[in-house]
């Protein structure tokens, strides 16, 4: 339990301390938590189920792991689908915390894949500790839901079941007081962050052909230490607090969904990466390209799929089309320029894939005979079938 005048809690011999920030927060680890002990008071926002909202006397943040990220139903998950105060209760009793002092965050993501970031400006610093996998449970603000919730318990929706494995959970720690505002504001900042990462990263909602903004499960705690003289008013991108935080929140995320899922620039260096929103699969990708080929020249290119999947010119051109996709589906671009937009660039895609830029005005007027769509199917059709275009003619003198 915590002591007096600030000192150090008891120790239980298999926690290990992982950062010290300024003198107003120590970071633990043990087996599958990682919590904060806050040594001066703190003010605290969060998402937490039990202990939600601002509070101004918790002295505990921490981040739980309560199973495997697939097929694995823990007591502890079990519990916390049905009784969040129970599961609280019994996590707090195994690492001898106090439970009604604790604001909690609950994942299936390691806690060894835990990153730490921290941004400093003069005297003001912010430390940021994320976890975070997108696998299973990444989706697009404004997809359709999987759940509805009515008298305190949720139904589904739809034929779609919800897939609650990947979760991004940030501990975001400030070493000045905030207004009740700014923390707010603190908030959306971090969600910005989280967003942009995965925008950098390409990654595709799970429930709809849309890019990413974060996962169904993604949770949050921000806490500030008090009586720093007056508090800070803005944590919007204007000001010097917002960008610490958008950089160690970005950072961070980055970081963690690094070590998760290989989740890295150079990873999705990748066409198929690309177009599995979608709906393709790395063998459906192989066998539509096949099915447009000579037996001899399907099984070269199942042998060397990955060369040319993660090929840089051939993932430009093709992420290329996507992009324009998105921006027809968007409305900035017409859909009365879909023929120009998909011949033109559709040329570069089979001309990236032979080789043989000399060839664009002839792949330009075979391209003409296919029925380019933004439906989701018949677009990855037409791009496959490009590909197989350019590699019928790569190895052609």
């Amino acid at each position: 339990m915590r002591l007096k005048n600030g000192e150090k809690r008891r120790k239980l011999g298999g926690e290990m301390i992982l950062k010290r920030f300024d003198d107003t927060v120590v970071v633990y680890r043990e087996e599958r938590i990682v919590y904060a002990e806050f040594l001066k008071p703190h003010r605290v926002i969060s998402t937490c189920r039990v202990s939600g909202g601002i509070h101004d006397d918790m002295l505990y943040m921490y981040n739980h792991q309560s199973c495997e990220p697939a097929n694995h139903h823990s007591m502890s998950h079990s519990i916390a689908a049905r009784s969040p105060q129970g599961d609280k209760e019994m996590i707090c009793g195994l690492h001898d915390l106090p439970h009604e002092k604790c604001v909690t965050l609950g994942t299936a993501a390691n806690m060894r894949n835990a990153v730490f970031r921290e941004a400093s400006f003069k005297d003001l610093s912010v430390l940021a500790v994320c976890t975070g996998g997108v696998e299973g449970n990444a989706g697009r603000v404004g997809d359709p839901a999987t759940v509805f919730e009515e008298n305190g318990r949720f139904h589904q929706v739809g034929d779609i079941k919800p897939v609650l494995h990947g979760t991004i959970n940030t501990m975001l720690f400030i070493n000045r007081e905030l207004t009740e505002g700014a923390m707010v504001r603190s908030i959306m900042t971090s969600t910005e962050a989280k967003s942009a990462v995965l925008q950098e990263l390409a990654v595709g909602s799970k429930y709809s052909s849309g890019l990413a903004t974060g996962t169904g499960t993604d949770q949050i705690g921000v806490a500030c230490v008090m009586n720093t003289g007056t508090p800070l008013a803005s944590a919007g991108k204007h000001s010097m607090l917002g960008e610490l935080i958008g950089k160690a929140v970005h950072a961070a995320i980055k970081g963690t969904l690094a070590l998760q899922n290989d989740l890295t620039p150079e990873t999705q260096r990748s066409c198929l990466n690309h177009m599995i929103r979608f709906g393709l699969t790395r063998e459906s990708m192989i066998e539509r390209i096949q099915s447009r080929l000579n037996s001899e020249d399907a099984d070269l290119f199942r042998d060397n799929f990955s060369v040319i999947d993660k090929d840089p010119l051939v993932v430009a051109s093709v992420v290329s089309l996507i992009h324009l996709r998105d921006k027809i589906v968007w409305g900035i671009l017409p859909e009365s320029c879909i023929p120009e937009i998909f011949n033109h660039q559709g040329a570069y895609i089979a001309a990236s894939v032979s080789g043989k830029y000399k060839r664009i005005t002839y792949y330009m007027e075979k391209i003409k005979v296919l029925e380019p769509e933004l439906e989701r199917e018949t677009f990855t059709n037409f791009i496959n079938d490009l590909i197989a275009m350019g590699f019928e003619e790569k190895w052609v003198k």
